[in-house]
Parts: C-alpha cells; sequence; structure tokens
C-alpha cells in the first residue's frame, strides 16, 4: 500500500510545483530554505544585464569605502531589511508568466506575521541565457522602485 500512497502523493504535488516551472525556481532560490543576497558576488552569475551593472558599481563603492554602506542597503528581493524567515516561508507564493525567452515572476509573502506593512509583491524579470533562466530585474509593486533604476556613483560618496 505504501508506493500507492506515495504515488498518490507525488501526484498531487507534481501539478502545484508545475505551475510556477523553472523561472519560478530561479527566483524561489533567493527566498527558501533562506533568504540570500542578490547583490552577493557568488550569486552573479544569476543575474544579466541591466541589474549586473548596479551590482558592480555597488562592490566598487564598497571597496573606496569599506566602513560605508554601498548603494544597495537593503535586500532588493524582500524590499527590507528585516523579516521572519519562517514567516516568509510559510507565505511564499510564485507565479510567473513566460514569453519566449523572458518570463515575469511575481514573488508575494509576508516578511512578519502581523503588520500593515508586513506584505510584500515583487516582479522579478527574467531573461533565458544559454538555456537557463537569469534574472534582469527586480522591482517592488510595494514600494513603486526598481532595482535597475536605482543610482549608484561608485567614484562617489554614497548619498
Amino acid at each position: 500500500m505504501r508506493p500507492t500512497v506515495l504515488l498518490a502523493a507525488l501526484s498531487i504535488a507534481l501539478p502545484a510545483a508545475a505551475v510556477a516551472g523553472p523561472a519560478s525556481d530561479a527566483v524561489k532560490f533567493f527566498y527558501v530554505p533562506q533568504v540570500k543576497f542578490e547583490a552577493d558576488a557568488q550569486y552573479r552569475d544569476r543575474f544579466t544585464e541591466p541589474v549586473t551593472k548596479l551590482f558592480d558599481l555597488n562592490d566598487q563603492a564598497t571597496k573606496k569605502n569599506p566602513d560605508q554602506v554601498a548603494c544597495i542597503d537593503f535586500d532588493p528581493g524582500l524590499d527590507a531589511q528585516d523579516f521572519d524567515q519562517k514567516t516568509l516561508s510559510k507565505t511564499l507564493k510564485l507565479s510567473e508568466t513566460v514569453d519566449g525567452d523572458t518570463a515575469q515572476v511575481v514573488a508575494n509573502f509576508s516578511l512578519f506575521p502581523e503588520g500593515d506593512d508586513a506584505q510584500r509583491e515583487m516582479h522579478w524579470s527574467l531573461k533565458k541565457v544559454d538555456g537557463k533562466w537569469k534574472i534582469s530585474d527586480i522591482a517592488s509593486k510595494t514600494s513603486d522602485w526598481t532595482l535597475s533604476q536605482l543610482e549608484c556613483m561608485a567614484g562617489q560618496d554614497p548619498e
């Protein structure tokens, strides 16, 4: 009976996972099992222009002024600095729209168990490069900003 139960569980689980898809998996990586900072150099290969330019400028600003906060002083995927991982993991909902070699993944989640400003809606833009989904931009519908539009002057002190 166990194989039947397992097979039934898999058949129920698979359609839900298929709805999100490979583009959503590229985004989910930054949220669970633990949040990862998108601008970290070790994740640079998961991105493409225009955000890689901003990340490079952020790196330059950090090297120039290591004791100061550089251009990106928050987690872009969260639109925040603070969060509760358990709440975020439990509330994360991803949906994707694919159009050829581009995709939009919408991430909805809550940063904390309660609070009016805990809800977030993030829009991730992706491009397929060499068969892999790479992130080209992140936008917060909650706070109305787009990562590629943030300014970073690597040769100057951060504002």
